[in-house]
């Protein structure tokens, strides 16, 4: 039972300092391990994180707009330090370093909360193990993924609430204020905490109740503030971020207009029910969802009822939001049978992890040491039975979607390292594309990209005019692809010289202005712009073949897009 005293807990320094080691080795070794295995990019969005903190600072016009919308910037400026250091940033180490270390410090805050509101450090042992443990948690912590930075706000956070709650005070308030606002800078569940968290402030606080609430308010709260703001400056509305053209929102209404069908969980509680249940289950195990969710009801019953209101929040978060329409979550059992999103079942690991400890608290003696040696056994259980990173199903998501991205980005990473000359130009959109790049060890300032207007999006607009870069990178149908079929109508000498197919992904193309064809460059058949045709050209082969097919760019031509949405 949680203590009603404002006494500290009887401990161990010892045992702290050896539980802050375990944890920091383990957060450590996994990462290398990752690393070496090489899954640390294996989620696109991983690579699309580490390049987007290194645009802030490599590219044409840096600063603070190359942060962008939609993603929280808070993991990107903890990446950015490492970032710049090309061996750490071609690897992926320059972002899952900060990341490894959040969740060691996440951890680690966890194991002080719970051994402080339960009186026992077995019980924060118990607890804060199951939670690093994981191995869902623990690969994703090993790669520049937000999940592991937000279990290191939510640790701080949770152990701010609990020191606040034995002696309210302005510096419990303001620790704790620091931690909300570091989550809400990292995902959006953390702006979702806030309100909950000021109505536990102001419910603790005693006499001076509403000055911490209002701290509190005022230092958490100016992190969405300033995003709106960010968003409105640069984008011209501060909620672009929720419903612009990259938005989770607009993704999906234009997969409906495609042709999709709904998310089987959209404007259906049950079904959300169902499918999130399915998905805790796979990233938890059954041992740790049935003694997580048996303790949670046990806290509820007998305390601390506040932390397991706390705790659940997140994963409340996720329910409401994959009710809405807005976070599709599929699983391999379920219909449509993918792997998506499943890394937000982790989001109620946490309460599991109090629940667990909530268990071992009341145990005396060596009963403590023997429940708590049992728990972390049962937890670990499933996955030492089922070896290997197959069964991890965050791991699996990512290998199964990224099997094309990684055999295009070798091969035409490898072609363009090869052949790239410093500061001949790359005009290429950014997001996966980018990754070519990162793995060829080319500056993201040699490429003119969608974070650089007005120079993209005059280059794709108005390529007779304002594209001066030697080659574009693109794949079939995007803004940039539509350019050089746009360029060549105008007579500018550029062809496609590589087109990667993978399966039934879209081709990534590499194109490449004429006049600079000086190396043994073609290598396949393709065909020669109609402005050039019958030239003798050194690398040429003019056999009538095309790897391209102008059909789909002729439709989509036909109605431009407008200035706003190609800077988008």
């Amino acid at each position: 039972m949680a203590s009603r005293t404002h006494k500290n807990p009887a401990s161990s320094r010892g045992l702290t300092l050896l539980v802050a080691f375990a944890l920091a080795v383990l957060a450590a070794g996994v990462t290398w391990w990752v690393n070496v295995e090489g899954y640390t990019l294996l989620y696109g969005d991983a690579q699309a994180h580490l390049n987007i903190a290194r645009r802030v600072l490599d590219s044409r016009t840096p600063g603070v707009f190359q942060i962008g919308t939609v993603w929280l910037p808070l993991p990107h400026l903890l990446m950015m330090p490492l970032v710049s250091w090309d061996a750490l940033w071609e690897s992926g180490l320059a972002g899952a370093i900060p990341v490894s270390v959040c969740f060691w410090l996440g951890t680690f805050f966890f194991y002080l909360a719970l051994s402080r509101i339960f009186r026992n450090q077995w019980a924060g042992i118990a607890g804060a193990g199951a939670m690093a443990l994981n191995p869902n948690l623990l690969f994703l912590q090993a790669t520049p993924m937000t999940e592991a930075i937000f279990i290191g706000a939510l640790g701080g956070l949770f152990y701010g609430c609990v020191r606040y709650a034995e002696h309210p005070k302005l510096g419990w308030s303001c620790f704790v204020a620091v931690f909300a606002l570091a989550g809400a800078m990292t995902r959006y569940d953390g702006w979702f905490l806030l309100p909950f968290v000021a109505l536990f402030l102001l419910w603790k606080g005693g006499s001076r109740r509403w000055l911490y609430t209002f701290v509190f308010c005022a230092v958490s709260g100016a992190g969405p503030l300033w995003w709106l703001g960010h968003n409105w400056w640069f984008w011209g509305d501060a909620l672009e971020f929720y419903r612009g053209p990259y938005s989770a929102k607009a993704i999906y209404q234009r997969q409906l207009e495609a042709g999709m069908s709904p998310y089987p969980a959209d404007g259906n509680w049950l079904e959300t029910a169902r499918y999130y249940s399915a998905t805790v289950r796979l990233v938890m195990g059954w041992p740790l969802l049935a003694l997580g969710l048996g303790g949670s009801i046990l806290a509820l019953l007998r305390g601390p009822r506040w932390a397991a209101v706390l705790l659940v929040m997140p994963a409340v978060f996720y329910v409401v939001s994959m009710h809405n329409g807005g976070t599709p979550i599929f699983i391999p059992e379920l219909w449509p049978q993918a792997h998506y999103n499943t890394r937000y079942g982790l989001a109620l690991l946490p309460l599991l992890a109090l629940g667990v400890a909530a268990l071992v608290a009341p145990l005396r003696g060596w009963g403590r040491l023997a429940a708590t040696t049992l728990a972390l056994i049962a937890v670990s259980y499933p996955w030492m039975l089922a070896r290997g990173p197959e069964n991890w199903i965050c791991w699996k998501e990512a290998e199964v979607n990224s099997t094309a991205r990684r055999q295009w980005l070798t091969e035409a990473s490898t072609y363009m390292k090869k052949l790239y000359v410093p500061g001949s130009g790359i005009l290429l959109s950014f997001g996966d594309l980018t990754g070519i790049l990162e793995h060829a060890g080319i500056p993201l300032r040699e490429s003119l990209h969608e974070g650089n207007h007005p120079m993209f999006l005059g280059a794709i607009k108005k390529p007779g005019f304002f594209f001066h870069e030697e080659w574009a990178v693109c794949q079939a149908g995007d803004a940039v692809a539509r350019a050089m079929v746009r360029a060549r109508r105008m007579g500018v000498p550029v062809a496609m010289v590589r087109q990667f197919r993978v399966g039934n992904a879209k081709p990534v193309e590499i194109w490449r202005r004429q006049s600079d064809f000086a190396f043994k460059d073609v290598k396949r058949p393709i065909r020669l712009p109609s402005a050039l045709a019958g030239l003798e050209l050194p690398g040429w082969r003019n056999t009538g073949d095309t790897d391209y097919d102008e059909s789909v760019a002729e439709d989509e031509l036909a109605e431009e897009e407008s200035d706003v949405d190609t800077l988008r």
